[in-house]
């Protein structure tokens, strides 16, 4: 570069391509790179880097689009520990990390790795799960590692090797590889830069092979560095046409620097380089790749790959394309339909996978590798796991899983190993943090499947149903002498009462002025308010309703009664034919309110939920941790030191009540969840185990296994009920309310008719009245009225009426005589 330089093509190697790029930007020379696909080649640090092949950004996008499409989760990352290696790798952990899958492991070699260093790097890879492996490398330490694999027994039926387009490369430039090159290979996926088909493509290919003979393949990267040339041809041609010149200027800089071997004081500025840049990012030109075109970000536009399945030689499965990701169709056909990348959508041709199987591989192995499972070391409750030493452990969750091992698509080598000391129960939430942390690679027994786990690890599906239940001491309920009034708590019976009465005296008064059966001496009015408030109960009442006000209010009530009715003939007769058994207890929201201790199981997850969901002050907590713990500590009860009630996980409970009878679960149960098997997070064994149980259930197995361990003589009292709360007041206010609205609206009617009818009643007799118009006399007139019959009232109204018209007929009859006396009189006068 001590001659003058425009622009530089090359260098082949990412690692190169670094170092050269900042002599490009110090001398603003542009430097075209058909071949350095490290995505970290950025233009914001490198702005005279011009990459005009396809970035490994979009490479690994393909890759990992590749394992979500067949459904892996975990990968391994085989690759050169260099700028290209890691750089690339680092792009294929964010894009993997964009579909929730991951790299579980990256094993890094040496640029020029030996024999022996690949098989050190191999065999830490054997001792990993996944069975997933990305091979990003050169093309000879690429097949070098294969070979090694093949060796190892790693290109078996249950691995996957996806090979970056090294090994297409390969097969393009050098085909054919030898025969044992070629088995070893067989099975493989790996990835080829696209280039649609053209006749301008297809006739330098011919050319080129009739240059070489046939000894030397046409790769893309061949292809790319074609375009390349003839991209910077353009770009210069544009460059002059746009008024540019050729000339160069010192850097003061370099000759500061000096350097007798390196010259660089003879290196100098090209002054047209940014005018340069901007023609080449600016070319637009159909290449023997496609369209040549540069981005905003200056990628080339639609980066797409083949997808290449080697059987034989190479099988292409499909292609990739950053415009809408895997298809059996060719990329140019999706560009001129809108992008699609839905899951749905994603399509390859099947695979031939290495072992010569077309089934998808599982993508795990766990038959070399030992799995540490830890098992809580319980001390009660032991029909559940019981350790008897070594690696000797009985009970229901360890028949549970032993049971779902043959149902597993796989074997697995594992080891049961105790966790606790033995004297306490251990937290199973500490035990599930240490499968997070490493130390464990599973945990099976007594687990919740809670929240706060969940985030930690991958469960199971839950193989048993336990949610949090309350237990307190029970007393049975006899029968006695008063047991009548047990189905009515004392306000009810009040306001029942209350209400029979009001009704009783509302119908007297809607019906006294029109119905003999409620009049007469004070004294029987007062018997017949009371005898037809109380027969009403029984529906036995002898009188007659008349008023339609009265009827409407009757009939409500007799609906009230009939259902009052029935429920305390229903609850009666459970209290005199069912045994019951009474608490004190009612459940968790009455240990709420109360202040009374309450017993949980050491090492449960009960003692966080009770603080930090219900709010309950810790000191109110006390740990047991045994069933005989419990049932003294409830027999003490909070007066002797005990506790009012024990909370914890109803399989736990409905064991420890199947042999103690004064103990029963009070209220329901206030928390939903299961047990199950915990394993590392996004692990493949979490949903065979979960499949395998699911059998269980189907086959009745799981019932059977729970029957032999959990499954014990019931108390007689399992069969009696909970006392359950007496008929309350809310329970029917409703019709109440409505009935006392009916009652008042009934008054309300009724005293407005009254009102009118006293009111034309006193118009008319106000003549005949003694003159005493004084309130007193008009309460006392009114009230008088309204208790005498109405049909009195309208009869003496009638008889008034005719009275009025009589009087004033025969005053009619006066003054028409007195008319004609006067008109006899002035005729006789005039006769004189």
């Amino acid at each position: 570069m001590e001659s003058d330089t425009v622009a530089i093509i090359g260098p082949q190697t990412s690692v190169m391509a670094h170092v050269i790029s900042h002599i490009a930007n110090e001398l603003q020379v542009p430097l075209l790179s058909f071949s350095a696909t490290d995505p970290t080649l950025s233009s914001l640090q490198y702005p005279f880097f011009v990459r005009t092949t396809q970035s490994d950004l979009f490479q690994m996008a393909a890759v990992a689009q590749i394992v979500e499409y067949y459904e892996w989760r975990e990968v391994i990352a085989i690759y050169v520990d260099d700028d290209q290696g890691r750089n690339g790798i680092a792009a294929l952990a964010d894009k993997l990390a964009e579909r929730r899958c991951k790299i579980s492991y990256k094993a890094p070699m040496k640029a020029e790795p030996t024999r022996d260093d690949i098989r050190d790097v191999l065999f830490k890879v054997l001792l990993t799960e996944s069975r997933i492996f990305v091979l990003h490398t050169y093309a000879k330490s690429g097949l070098d590692v294969l070979d090694m694999a093949h060796y190892l027994g790693m290109m078996g039926s249950e691995y996957v090797w996806i090979a970056t387009d090294w090994l297409s490369t390969i097969l393009d430039t050098n085909s054919p590889l030898p025969p044992e090159t070629m088995d070893q290979i067989q099975g493989l996926l790996t990835l080829r830069m696209y280039t649609p088909d053209s006749d301008p493509k297809r006739k330098f290919v011919s050319r080129w092979g009739n240059l070489t003979k046939g000894s030397f393949g046409l790769n893309s990267y061949g292809l790319y560095a074609y375009d390349t040339v003839w991209l910077l041809a353009r770009a210069i041609n544009t460059f002059f046409e746009k008024g540019g010149n050729i000339s160069f200027s010192n850097d003061s800089r370099l000759n500061e620097i000096g350097g007798r071997s390196l010259h660089l004081d003879a290196m100098s500025i090209f002054n047209g380089g940014k005018l340069l840049l901007k023609s080449i990012l600016g070319t637009n030109m159909t290449g023997l790749t496609g369209p040549v075109q540069f981005t905003s970000g200056r990628s080339l536009v639609h980066p797409a790959y083949e997808v290449i399945n080697v059987i034989g030689t190479m099988r292409r499965v499909g292609y990739w394309s950053n415009y809408s990701g895997l298809s059996i169709e060719r990329p140019e056909r999706l560009y001129t339909r809108p992008p699609n990348n839905s899951v749905s959508n994603q399509k390859l041709y099947p695979v031939i996978w290495p072992g010569q199987i077309t089934q998808k591989p599982r993508g795990w192995g766990f038959e070399k590798k030992q799995l540490r499972i830890g098992v809580p070391n319980r001390v009660s409750y032991r029909e559940f796991i019981s350790y008897e030493g070594g690696d000797s452990f009985k009970g229901y969750c360890i028949d549970v899983f032993f049971a779902a091992l043959p149902l597993l698509p796989y074997q697995i080598n594992f080891k049961l190993i105790p966790f606790g000391d033995g004297r306490n129960n251990p937290s199973c939430t500490d035990l599930v943090r240490l499968i997070n942390t490493g130390e464990y690679d599973a945990a099976i027994g007594d687990i919740a499947i809670i929240t706060n786990r969940t985030r930690m690890v991958d469960f199971t599906q839950p193989y048993i149903e336990s949610g949090l239940v309350v237990v307190a001491p029970v007393r049975t309920l006899n029968s006695n002498a008063w047991a009548f009034l047990r189905p009515f708590t004392p306000m009810m019976w009040a306001v029942t009462a209350g209400f029979f009465l009001v009704v009783g005296a509302v119908v007297w008064i809607l019906e006294h002025r029109i119905n003999d059966d409620f009049r007469g001496s004070p004294k029987k009015q007062i018997v017949t308010i009371l005898w037809f408030s109380f027969s009403t109960w029984f529906f036995a009442h002898r009188e007659n309703t008349v008023s339609t006000l009265g009827r409407l209010v009757l009939i409500l009530w007799l609906f009230v009664v009939l259902i009052i009715n029935s429920s305390y003939t229903a609850s009666l007769t459970s209290i005199l034919t069912v045994q019951k058994l009474s608490s004190p207890v009612k459940g968790i929201e009455s240990l709420r309110e109360s202040d009374d201790p309450i017993g949980y199981q050491m090492g449960s997850f009960a003692r966080n939920y009770l603080t930090e969901k219900l709010n309950i002050h810790s000191s109110r907590l006390v740990p047991l941790n045994s069933a005989e713990a419990y049932a003294k500590a409830l027999k003490d009860g909070p007066r002797k030191g005990g506790v009012a009630a024990v909370v914890d996980e109803r399989a736990y409970l409905e064991l420890f009540l199947s042999t103690r009878c004064e103990f029963t679960i009070v209220g329901q149960e206030f928390t939903k969840s299961g047990w199950g098997f915990a394993f590392p997070r996004d692990s493949p064994l979490a949903v065979d185990m979960s499949t395998a149980i699911l059998k269980l259930s189907e086959n009745g197995e799981l019932q059977r296994i729970h029957d032999k361990w959990l499954m014990r003589s019931a108390c007689s009292s399992q069969d009696t009920k909970l006392e359950v709360d007496r008929l309350q007041l809310k329970s029917f206010w409703g019709l109440f309310l409505i009935c006392g609205v009916a009652c008042l609206l009934a008054l309300i009617i009724y005293f407005m008719q009254i009102v009118c009818q006293f009111y034309r009643y006193y118009s008319d007799f106000s003549e005949t009245s003694s003159g005493q118009s004084s309130r007193t006399g008009r309460i006392q007139k009114f009230l008088s009225f309204v208790n005498e019959k109405e049909e009195v009232i309208m009869s003496r109204s009638k008889r008034g009426s005719d009275r009025h018209i009589e009087e004033g007929a025969s005053m009619n009859g006066v003054q028409r005589r007195h008319m004609d006396a006067s008109s006899n009189e002035n005729g006789s006068l005039q006769v004189i």
